[in-house]
């Protein structure tokens, strides 16, 4: 079973690629992607992002999401999956024991929980704003250490 915040995060990257018009268009597109859940929970979820409707270029009223100019449509749809195998990660910077993470648009929170939830010992602690998160680097770790623990759960850190 795959967990709420992997189903959110596949929900913007759904509605971000594709032209959604109807929650049971958004459930299929998300059982292609191996969640299974209720209309009832699907609900939740859009109420929880902040989904809306608006009319799309051709007329038709579709999901967006808010702020939208950040979620920007793809012109080349891909699965969701695919888009999320990086968690939303840009870059990341040092200064001493502090490191700064990039990520796309609402994308820190998950990644930082996921930082958190790995315990790792390099990484005191995060802070995570929509877009960017604040590590807080143990003393005596190398940025190497930190970027080799962290590639557990961003692939593409390097």
């Amino acid at each position: 079973m795959k967990n709420k915040n992997s189903r959110l995060d596949s929900i913007k990257m759904i509605i971000s690629s594709k032209e959604i018009g109807s929650q049971d268009e958004l459930l299929q597109e998300l059982t292609k992607e191996g969640f299974q859940l209720t209309q009832a929970t699907l609900s939740r979820d859009l109420k929880q992002l902040k989904v809306a409707k608006a009319a799309s270029m051709n007329g038709n009223y579709v999901y967006v999401l808010p702020n939208n100019t950040m979620y920007k449509r793809m012109t080349e749809p891909q699965k969701a999956s695919e888009m999320l195998r990086h968690n939303g990660f840009i870059s990341i910077e040092f200064s001493n024991n502090i490191a700064v993470i990039k990520t796309r648009p609402g994308y820190a929170s998950s990644l930082a929980y996921d930082i958190d939830m790995h315990n790792f010992h390099e990484i005191i602690g995060t802070i995570a704003g929509d877009d960017t998160i604040i590590l807080v680097v143990r003393e005596n770790c190398t940025r190497t250490e930190v970027k080799h623990a962290l590639s557990t759960i961003i692939p593409n850190i390097n």
